[in-house]
């Protein structure tokens, strides 16, 4: 018996306002991972494919970390984009503009305060509500294509296991089931306005970033594969990169996982 998808298309479709993002639309019941079918060198999808799962058996956030999702529930997708010279030089860009799209997204649908940890966390009242991993394909020393995966949780209200950070979804913070498709549908519209602006008006989206983040300026630990580091979340510089302050001066971190120090 062939299951039905509980994906409306229509809505999404209605919604949908892009030129390339989203128009090309693989949608899957259960998959291992929406980035892996993206990433794969043998497959022929176009620029502005998105691929959706109802469930990925082996979704992953950064570090390797494991992103579990109810089947269903959830938003977690993948953006396929081809990589030109500005996008290239720009991959940090399209990071932190990510986290900045989406919060503003779900602030503008929902009148939520979100706010985004640095690179790419969303949170909401301090508890992590959406992640987001970005791989890219090389052929020799060439980055070709980018894949963007984001997962957001939408109406899961249970979580199981032990976390950083304490998961929500937008359904525990509205008191409500939420709409996924119009949700994706917008993130989309406003991601594609994102590709414009990194090649036309890239300052802009770092002064987005910072008004999102609530870290700058607070004590922070930074744990970079188990070395803990100490010092003050100074800024961002012009490519995205946390500076930490310390007694020794500024020192700028290019990865690593953060968290306030209260």
């Amino acid at each position: 018996m062939e299951i039905q998808p509980n994906f409306n298309f229509t809505q999404f479709d209605i919604k949908l306002e892009t030129e390339t993002i989203g128009r090309n639309f693989l949608y899957f019941n259960e998959i291992n991972s929406t980035n892996a079918v993206l990433l794969d060198k043998s497959s022929k999808h176009i620029n502005g494919t998105v691929a959706f799962a109802e469930k990925q058996n082996a979704g992953k956030g950064r570090f390797n970390n494991s992103w579990e999702s109810e089947k269903g529930q959830n938003l977690t997708f993948s953006i396929l984009l081809n990589v030109d010279k500005i996008l290239k030089e720009n991959l940090n860009l399209l990071n932190l503009g990510t986290a900045q799209v989406l919060a503003s997204t779900l602030e503008s649908l929902f009148q939520l305060q979100v706010e985004v940890k640095w690179p790419n966390d969303i949170l909401i009242k301090k508890k992590k509500a959406a992640g987001i991993l970005i791989e890219t394909v090389s052929v020799g020393s060439e980055i070709k294509k980018a894949v963007i995966g984001v997962g957001l949780n939408v109406n899961q209200t249970l979580f199981a296991g032990e976390y950083n950070y304490p998961p929500t979804s937008l359904r525990l913070e509205l008191s409500q089931a939420i709409e996924r498709e119009k949700v994706l549908a917008e993130f989309l519209n406003s991601f594609e306005e994102l590709l414009w602006k990194i090649k036309n008006k890239p300052n802009s989206i770092l002064q987005s970033w910072r008004e999102k983040c609530d870290m700058i300026g607070e004590k922070i630990c930074l744990n970079q594969n188990g070395k803990l580091k100490y010092g003050v979340f100074d800024d961002i510089d012009e490519n995205g990169q946390l500076q930490l302050r310390t007694e020794k001066g500024i020192e700028i971190i290019n990865y690593g996982d953060v968290k306030v120090v209260y």
